[in-house]
C-alpha cells in the first residue's frame, strides 16, 4: 500500500521532483532508492509566512509496490439516435454537460445555440475588440461554451454541497484538460485550453446521436396546459419535446423577456455589480508573497478580499492573475467588463470585478419592469457607461485614488482592455449610493494590502455580469419550473449556480431529474 504524506516545501523544491524524492525518504527515513514514485495528490500554496512554502499531499510508492494511478476514462454513452429527445437551451457549460448526462442516460439531447460553434466565435470577438461591433447572438458571453470559454476558465467553486466536484474535474481531464486540475486547490484551464475541450465534448455528444444545432435562437416556447411542447426558433422552425432544460446563462435578457411576456412565473434577484481593478502583476506579486520579484518556480499571484461597507458586502470576483480585461456586451448601445487569463497566467497584468452586494430595494425606481426590475437596472448603467465613453466599446476608466478623491484622471495608460478607455468620474456611471461604497471600500481594501490602494490601478466600469438578475423559480425536488410542467430551469441564468464547475454540476442534476419523469 502507498504511503500518503502531507508535506510542506519551498517552491522550487516542490517543481523538482528528485529533489522532492530526497526530501520525502529523509522525512521517512528510508534510502532514497527504496522510493519507486511519488504522486502529488492536492496542491497549495502558503504565503502567509515571509517564506512561502507549497503545501502537498502525495502518495509515496516503494520498491516493490504496484503503482495504481486513478485512470482517467469517458463514461459509457449509449447510442441515443432513437431515443426520447430532450431539448437543451444553450451550449455553455449548464447545457452541455446536461447533454452528455443525457447522453450517459440514454436520452437523446437536441441542443439549441443562438451563437456560433466555438472556432466561428473568433472572428466576433476581433469584431468586438477591434471594430466595436457588437453581434448579439455571437459575442463573450453567447456561443458555445457559453461565457466561460472565454472568461478565464476558473473551476474553483465553494459549492461542495451542490455536488460532485469532482466528477465534472474528472470529465474535464477525458476530454482532454490537464490533470493538474485534479490536483491544484484552486484550479484553471485557461481561455486559450478551453475550445478545444468544447469542441470535443460537442463531437462527442453528435457521435452518439445527440443534435447541436448552432445560430438557433428560441423566440418562442410552446406552452398548453402549463405543460411544454417544445421550441420555435428564429426561423419560425418549430422543435418538439416534451422537456426543455433552459441552460440560457445569465445574459440572456430575452429569455427573460419572453417569459416575463408569457406570464410564466420569475423573479428579481439580487446580483452583485461595480468595476474590474487593473494593477500590474508584479505589485500583486509583491504584496501577496512580500517580495520585489516571485521568481519562476511561484505561480502569479492572486488575490481574494471581502469588506463590509455601509452594511454591504464588497470583495474581489473573477480574479485573473497574469489576465486580461475584455469587453463583454451583449448589445449594441452597451459597455460590460469582464476578465480572463491564458493557461500560462502570463500577461503583464492582474484584474478583478471588485463588487458590492445589490439588495432588492435598489431596484424600487425599476419597479414598473416587475421581475425584469435588476435587469433593467443592470441595463441602465451599461447603458450609460456607453453613453459617457463616447459611444463605441470604450469603457470608462478611472485611476483608483483619483475614484476615491472624486477626482478626473488626467490620464490613462494604456491598459489591457483591447477597444480602449476614456477618462469618466465614475461617479457618473453608478447611482450615489455604489460610488460612496466603493470610494470608501477600497481606502479598507489598501489598509488589508498595503500597496493595492494606488493610481498604478486602473478602475474600468461597469462589471455588472456577476450573475443572473432573475431567478426562474423550480421545484427543489424534480427540479421542474413551479409553474409549467417539464420546464427545467438550470445554470447561471436561472440563478442555481455561479461558474463553469457549479453550472455542470447543476446541468448534470437537471439532466438526471428528467430523466427520472421520462423512465
Amino acid at each position: 500500500m502507498p504511503k500518503e504524506l502531507l508535506i510542506q516545501v519551498a517552491p522550487e523544491m516542490a517543481a523538482n521532483m528528485p529533489l522532492l524524492t530526497e526530501h520525502v525518504a529523509k522525512l521517512l527515513q528510508v534510502k532514497t532508492t527504496e522510493i519507486q514514485h511519488l504522486t502529488v495528490l492536492k496542491r497549495s500554496i502558503d504565503a502567509r509566512q515571509r517564506a512561502i512554502k507549497i503545501n502537498l499531499k502525495v502518495n509515496v510508492f516503494f520498491q516493490g509496490e504496484p503503482i495504481s494511478e486513478t485512470k482517467i476514462e469517458l463514461p459509457d454513452y449509449k447510442n441515443v439516435s432513437n431515443a426520447p429527445e430532450v431539448i437543451v437551451v444553450g451550449a455553455g457549460p449548464a447545457g452541455l454537460f446536461a447533454a452528455l448526462q443525457l447522453v450517459e442516460l440514454g436520452l437523446k439531447p437536441i441542443v439549441i445555440e443562438r451563437g456560433k460553434d466555438v472556432r466561428g466565435r473568433r472572428r466576433d470577438l476581433k469584431a468586438i475588440n477591434r471594430d466595436h461591433i457588437v453581434n448579439e447572438d455571437s459575442n463573450y458571453c453567447f456561443g458555445e461554451g457559453g461565457a466561460g470559454t472565454y472568461s478565464d476558465g476558473k473551476l474553483y467553486t465553494r459549492s461542495k454541497k451542490r455536488g460532485d466536484v469532482d466528477r465534472i474535474l474528472r470529465l474535464l481531464v477525458a476530454y482532454g484538460a490537464t490533470p493538474d486540475i485534479l490536483v491544484d486547490a484552486h484550479p484553471h484551464i485557461g481561455t486559450n485550453k478551453l475550445p478545444q475541450i468544447i469542441q470535443d465534448i460537442r463531437e462527442k455528444i453528435i457521435e452518439h446521436g445527440g443534435k447541436v444545432l448552432f445560430e438557433t435562437r428560441v423566440s418562442d416556447i410552446l406552452i398548453q396546459s402549463n405543460e411544454v411542447q417544445g421550441i420555435v426558433t428564429q426561423n419560425g422552425d418549430i422543435i418538439e419535446a416534451k422537456k426543455i432544460i433552459l441552460a440560457t446563462g445569465h445574459s440572456a435578457r430575452d429569455i427573460f423577456e419572453l417569459l416575463d411576456r408569457k406570464k410564466v412565473l420569475i423573479e428579481a434577484k439580487p446580483f452583485a455589480l461595480g468595476v474590474r481593478a487593473e494593477h500590474p502583476q508584479s505589485l500583486i506579486d509583491s504584496i501577496q508573497y512580500s517580495c520585489d520579484f516571485r521568481g519562476e518556480f511561484l505561480p502569479p499571484a492572486p488575490y481574494s478580499i471581502v469588506k463590509q461597507v455601509n452594511g454591504r458586502g464588497m470583495y474581489s470576483f473573477c480574479m485573473c492573475p497574469g489576465g486580461v480585461i475584455a469587453p463583454c456586451a451583449t448589445s449594441p448601445g452597451e459597455v460590460v467588463t469582464n476578465g480572463w487569463s491564458p493557461s500560462k497566467r502570463d500577461q503583464a497584468t492582474a484584474n478583478s470585478g471588485i463588487v458590492v452586494e445589490l439588495k432588492l430595494e435598489d431596484f424600487k425606481p425599476f419597479a414598473k419592469f416587475g421581475a425584469l426590475a435588476g435587469m433593467e437596472f443592470q441595463k441602465a448603467i451599461e447603458q450609460k457607461a456607453w453613453h459617457l465613453a463616447g459611444e463605441t466599446q470604450k469603457v470608462p476608466a478611472q485611476r483608483m485614488v483619483d475614484f476615491t478623491q472624486n477626482k478626473v484622471s488626467k490620464d490613462i495608460p494604456k491598459t489591457s482592455y483591447v477597444p480602449g478607455t476614456t477618462s469618466v468620474e465614475l461617479g457618473q456611471v453608478f447611482p450615489g449610493f455604489l460610488t460612496q461604497i466603493m470610494r470608501e471600500g477600497f481606502v479598507q481594501f489598501g489598509k488589508s494590502m498595503r500597496g493595492y490602494y494606488t493610481n498604478e490601478a486602473i478602475l474600468h466600469a461597469p462589471e455588472s455580469r456577476t450573475s443572473s438578475p432573475v431567478r426562474i423559480p423550480r421545484d427543489p425536488e424534480t427540479l421542474e419550473h413551479l409553474q409549467i410542467k417539464g420546464l427545467y430551469p438550470c445554470g447561471e441564468g436561472a440563478g442555481y449556480a455561479g461558474g463553469i464547475i457549479s453550472a455542470a454540476i447543476d446541468g448534470e442534476k437537471c439532466a438526471i431529474k428528467c430523466a427520472e419523469s421520462l423512465h
